[in-house]
This record gives structure tokens, C-alpha cells and sequence, in this order.
């Protein structure tokens, strides 16, 4: 057998990222010793952007010695197989790899079964060789690395080799747009490459759900300081609502004389209505020598005075909890069975999502996806003020707060101006993005800018230093269509935006032409105001759902 020496290879990234790091140790010391320093260098703030410079290099170092880990890692048990005869028996082979196993969790001071998992990571990665080479290059950390073998798993050969090209190869078809892998925190990693997955190997999402839901529990464990958590394992649409309803009337009950903060009120929320008291408990640090209060998330109560310190739960006016539902038209008519989006948690069943939808469930809303590009097409509506449909449309662009490596998703978050309304910015999409409260007062209150955005791409953002933070949003595709429709020539796919000069071609499956106005007739929807009576006339039109494209090929002229 013979064995790869690709540790050697990754060694060269550790030597140079080691010599990068001397060289700024060394400026930082003439640096600080005032030796060479020009009248106009900003000694603290280079010296400022040499900490943020080094901590670059580390992060590159600690990812390309984790390459070096998994390399030996997996040849280490390859090489212990190597020594073994070729006829040796099973059980030999066997229990020679659990001994370098062991061996390995002696050496790395872990447990067994942590060193097995390593040695199952390692050789998966190392399958991989885009991974192992961006691991290499120190341009994705170990977590991340470790997240494409788990999401790998279970797939064919190709279906793994058109994952892993859809997010390391800039060549692939359709590669990943937005922020690069390593640049996303991996928590969302994990969410933009598992819609990917889901996306594209459907066959097996009902089965799973399905599954889940018979799984479905309530756990109760115990902590320290008096304190105790409760945990529901739940489909997770009723989560949404739940998370989205608790953290509105959260909101709602926020004032000058609320002391607590929202993650403290979700939890006394949610144990009021769970324990069907009708009282919101008050906190704790508001109690005097002869008030008795109560914290719903404690284990018990001083009942003799049970209404101290606590407000009327029925007294909060109940919210509208808004979940949104993205629905590929031909999922929503029963022609394909490619999975719908849940605004807060990811892909869901098309069998759901038809559920959800059929039953008119008032806190979700249905919003149809253009089969060209996937992008929203309408958002069903029961109030027509245009600053709520735009709220809504805004949500499902970005999908959570648009700063780097923030996961605050909705409804917590503003619908916030990039450019500010008295600075000439308008109030359509293109100027338009979600931010948390938090990252919301930063925008205003330090250097870090926004770029423009788009009615298809949220913002990227720039740091005060000038380091450029790509997009994080999921990409948007084109669903998918029903067997039959279309010729093997005939592309699903529309330009993503008009050439700048000339006229754009239409799609090869329009079969139409676009009639374009002669006159100056046509408004700007970013120009008009969010009060302008037009939009009352354009909302008040009633949406009327597309025949079944199987029966009636005019639905394409429909969503055009």
C-alpha cells in the first residue's frame, strides 16, 4: 500500500505563515521603541492594525496546523493497516485500528471516542481534496471543514463532488456567491451549505421530518444556582411562531419602567403562558424586604403573596407573530416536491409547506418564488401599507441582520436605511437591510459602512480598518420544474440583470416578447413615497394564483 506524504505539502503554509508572523512581532517592536518611525505613522493606530493583522495569521496558522493533525491523523491509521499482511483477517485488522486509535487519544490527551470521531473527520476531509486544500491554505478553519464532511455524509460520490464545487470551485456552473466559506461564522456555514444540500437531494427531507416530528419531547434539566432549563424538541415551524410570538410581546412590554432586558422577559413570558397564571413575572432585583416575586425560569414560588411584583399577562396586547414561508410555485401547485424556506429556520417539506399555506394560518405568510431565478415574486397580503410589505420582502432578501457573523434573525431585527432618507436615500429594497438592535446603534455611532444593496443581494459591510465583509445570504436558484415542460435546449434560467447597452435577448423558454413603453409613463417604485396613493390602487388589486402550468403554459406570461 502505498502512503501519501501530504503532511509535507501543508508544512510549507506553516512556515511561511510562522515567518509572517515574525515579520510583524519585529515592526511592532521598532514600533513601540519609536526606532524608524516617520513624523506622520500613527504609532497606536498601526500598531492597532498590526494586533487585527496578527490575529489574520493565527487564524491561517491554527487552520493549517489542523491540516497537518488530520493529515497524520488519517495516514497514522492508513500506515497501521500497511503493516499488517494483505490476507490478514478482519478482527486483526480491526483491532490493530482500534490500538492506533488509542494511541492517538493518548497522544492528543482526548477521550476514545473523541480520538474516533477525529480519525472518522480526518479521512473524510482528506477524501475531499478541495476542503483539504482550502484547510491547507488556512482559508476555512477546522470547524468549517469538519461541517462539509457532516453534510457530505449519506451522499453519492457525485453528489458530494457537486457540493463541495458549488463552494470551493470558482469555475463550477453555478458557484457559491456572498462571503467565501471561511468567511462565514460557521453556524451559518452550516445553514447556507445544509439549504444547499436540501435543495438539491430532496428525496430524503420528508422521510427525516417525519421522523423528527415522532421524536418530538419535552426535556427537563436541572443547573446550578437554584436554576433549572426546560427544552422542546418541536416541528420547526410551531417553534418559529413560538419564538417570534414570544419575543414580539417581549417587545411590546419593553419601556422606561420594564428594568429587563428581552432574553430575560421571553423566559417569564413563556412560563406565564405556560403555566396558565395570567401573571407575567416581575424581576427579581425589584424586590423589597415584604414583595414577594417569582422568576419562570426558578423552581418555585413564595405564594402568599402571589401577585407581587408581576404584571397582567392578559394586560400585554398579543402580538402579531409573523412567520414567512417561501413556496416554489410549482411545489405550492403539487408539481414538484422541491422543499419550501422557513424565514428562522431553513428548508422545510413541500408537503408542509402546502399545509401551512392551505390552511390559512394568520401568522404566516405565503411568498411565491419566480421560476426564472428563485427570487420573491409576491408576498400574500392582508394589510396594504407598503412600510409593512417591504419589512416583509426585506426579511426574506437577507434572512437575518446583514452584519458580518451576526445570526439575529427575525423578528428582532430593524429594517434600517443604508443611506439615510435626509442624505437622499430612498425607501426601496436597494436601500433597505435588516440589523439587530445592537448592531443597528453601532451602524450609527462608528466607522462601519454598508455597500448599496440590491432587490436580489443584501449589503456587504466595510470595517473602520477598510476590511471588506462580503454578503451572507443563502443563493438564490431557480426552482425546480415539473418533468415534461421544457425541451432538453430550453434553459430555466433568466439573465440576472439586463445588459447595460442594447436590448437584453428574452429567456429561450418565453416563447414572447417584453413590450416595452414608448413613453416616459413608467415610475420608479424606489421614487415614489411609502404615503403615495398609488400603492393603495396597486395593493388593493387582488392576487389570483396561476393555473397549474401542466395544464395551461400561459403561467409562464403571468410571471413575467
Amino acid at each position: 500500500m502505498e502512503i501519501s506524504s501530504g503532511g509535507g505539502v501543508v508544512l510549507e503554509g506553516v512556515h511561511a505563515s510562522v515567518a509572517a508572523l515574525d515579520a510583524l512581532a519585529a515592526e511592532d517592536t521598532f514600533l513601540a521603541a519609536g526606532v524608524g518611525v516617520g513624523a506622520d505613522v500613527d504609532v497606536l493606530q498601526r500598531r492597532y492594525e498590526l494586533r487585527l493583522t496578527r490575529l489574520e495569521v493565527v487564524k491561517r496558522l491554527e487552520a493549517q496546523l489542523a491540516a497537518v493533525k488530520a493529515v497524520d491523523v488519517a495516514e497514522a491509521v492508513e500506515i497501521q493497516h500497511a503493516m499488517l499482511a494483505p490476507d490478514a483477517p478482519v478482527r486483526e485488522r480491526t483491532y490493530a485500528e482500534m490500538s492506533a486509535v488509542e494511541e492517538i487519544a493518548g497522544v492528543l490527551t482526548i477521550s476514545s471516542g473523541a480520538a474516533g470521531a477525529f480519525v472518522e473527520q480526518s479521512r473524510r476531509v482528506c477524501a475531499l481534496p478541495p476542503v483539504m486544500d482550502a484547510l491547507a491554505a488556512g482559508a476555512l478553519s477546522w470547524q468549517h471543514a469538519r461541517i462539509v464532511a457532516d453534510e457530505t455524509e449519506g451522499l453519492t460520490p457525485d453528489g458530494a463532488a457537486a457540493l463541495v464545487a458549488h463552494f470551493f470551485d470558482p469555475a463550477a456552473p453555478k458557484p457559491a456567491r456572498g462571503a467565501a466559506p471561511g468567511k462565514l461564522v460557521p453556524s451559518r456555514f452550516r445553514t447556507k451549505i445544509r439549504a444547499w444540500r436540501e435543495r438539491h437531494h430532496p428525496e430524503s427531507l420528508q422521510k427525516r421530518h417525519a421522523k423528527g416530528v415522532a421524536d418530538r419531547r419535552m426535556e427537563y434539566s436541572p443547573d446550578r444556582d437554584g436554576m433549572a432549563w426546560i427544552s422542546l424538541r418541536l416541528p420547526g415551524h410551531t417553534a418559529c411562531a413560538i419564538w417570534n410570538r414570544t419575543t414580539a410581546t417581549a417587545r411590546g412590554l419593553q419601556g422606561p419602567n420594564e428594568p429587563r432586558t428581552l432574553t430575560q422577559l421571553r423566559p417569564d413570558i413563556a412560563a406565564s403562558l405556560l403555566l396558565g397564571t395570567g401573571l407575567l413575572p416581575g424581576p427579581e432585583n425589584t424586590a423589597t424586604a415584604d414583595t414577594a416575586t417569582f422568576s419562570g425560569s426558578g423552581p418555585g414560588t413564595d405564594s402568599s403573596s402571589p401577585t407581587a411584583g408581576t404584571t397582567g399577562i392578559a394586560q400585554v396586547p398579543t402580538p402579531r407573530a409573523d412567520v414567512l414561508v417561501m413556496v416554489p410555485v410549482f411545489s405550492l401547485l403539487g408539481s414538484t416536491d422541491e422543499p419550501a424556506e422557513l424565514d428562522g429556520l431553513g428548508p422545510i417539506p413541500a408537503s408542509l409547506a402546502r399545509k401551512l399555506v392551505a390552511d390559512g394560518a394568520d401568522s404566516f405568510y405565503r411568498v411565491l418564488v419566480d421560476p426564472r431565478d428563485g427570487a420573491p415574486l409576491e408576498i400574500g397580503r392582508t394589510r396594504y401599507r407598503l412600510t409593512e410589505t417591504v419589512k416583509q420582502w426585506i426579511r426574506m432578501r437577507d434572512g437575518k441582520c446583514t452584519f458580518p457573523g451576526c445570526n439575529n434573525r427575525t423578528p428582532d431585527n430593524d429594517t434600517d436605511h443604508l443611506t439615510a432618507w435626509d442624505h437622499g436615500g430612498t425607501t426601496g429594497t436597494s436601500n433597505l437591510a435588516q440589523l439587530c438592535p445592537k448592531h443597528h446603534r453601532l451602524k450609527h455611532n462608528s466607522q462601519w459602512k454598508p455597500d448599496a444593496a440590491t432587490p436580489r443581494e443584501p449589503p456587504g459591510w466595510t470595517s473602520p480598518t477598510g476590511r471588506h465583509y462580503n454578503p451572507e445570504h443563502d443563493d438564490t436558484e431557480p426552482p425546480h420544474w415539473p418533468p415534461g415542460i421544457l425541451s432538453p435546449n430550453e434553459s430555466t434560467v433568466a439573465p440576472a440583470a439586463p445588459p447595460a447597452t442594447g436590448t437584453p435577448a428574452a429567456p429561450a423558454w418565453a416563447g414572447c416578447e417584453v413590450e416595452e413603453s414608448d413613453g416616459d409613463n413608467l415610475l420608479d417604485p424606489d421614487e415614489l413615497s411609502p404615503t403615495d396613493p398609488l400603492w393603495d390602487d396597486f395593493y388593493a388589486k387582488p392576487f389570483v394564483l396561476p393555473p397549474d402550468p401542466e395544464a395551461d403554459w400561459q403561467l409562464v406570461l403571468s410571471l413575467m
